[in-house]
Order: structure tokens, then sequence, then C-alpha cells
């Protein structure tokens, strides 16, 4: 049975950073592609990065050289690295895992992904 736990999540000040953590327990689920999600209040659900063990990473436009993704098979944990927040980063943000070990496609789309946490709450204030 696969679990994903996120932690990380707080209120933090415009300009600020976060780690975001993402335990991970079943069916080698760490070694296989995962990412991070997030969803604020009204909006649709939107892909932030996702990687694999092939060292690959893709990041949505959003947050391309502010966050960065980090898998870490022997720990079994998912890692979100978020500098320079934004008001518009706040979101709950989750943890998800694919069947697949590799990553497909340039897009972080949800409909790849068939695991999910519960979620961190990020809250940027300006």
């Amino acid at each position: 049975q696969v679990q994903l736990v996120e932690s990380g999540g707080d209120s933090v000040q415009a300009g600020g950073s976060l780690r975001l953590s993402c335990a991970a327990s079943g069916e080698n689920v760490s070694r296989k592609c995962m990412a991070w999600f997030r969803q604020s209040a009204g909006k649709e659900r939107e892909g932030v990065a996702q990687t694999d063990t092939g060292g690959s990473a893709t990041y949505a436009d959003s947050v391309k050289g502010r966050f960065t993704i980090s898998q870490a098979v022997a720990e079994s944990s998912l890692y979100l690295q978020m500098n320079r927040l934004k008001p518009e980063d706040t979101a709950m943000y989750y943890c998800a895992a694919a069947e697949s070990y590799y990553c497909p496609g340039r897009k972080v789309e949800a409909r790849r992904f068939a695991y999910w946490g519960q979620g961190t709450q990020v809250t940027v204030s300006s």
C-alpha cells in the first residue's frame, strides 16, 4: 500500500523560503516518477515540478528558477525547496507518485499520477 505524507508547510513573508518534504512508503514508490502539485482556493490543481531517478526534472514556468525538486531514494523522500516565495505561491501543496519509473512528457500532468498525499498548506503574505 502506497502512502505519501507531506510536511513543511508554513506561513512566510514574500521573499522567504520553505522546504517541503514528502515521506513515501510502499511498492518502491520512492524510485518512481514523483511530483509536487498545488491548488489554491477556486483554482484547478497545478503541476509544480516532477522528477525521477534518471535525474530529469520538469518545472512549471511560474516556479522555474525559484523552486528545486529533489528525490532521495535512500530516504524514501521527495523534497521541494522553494525560494523567493510570492503571495501567488499560496496553496495546498500535494506530493504525488506515478506507476512509472520515469516521468513522461514535458508537462506535470495530474492524470499521470496514481498516488497522492493529503497536502501541506503554504501561505505567503505580502
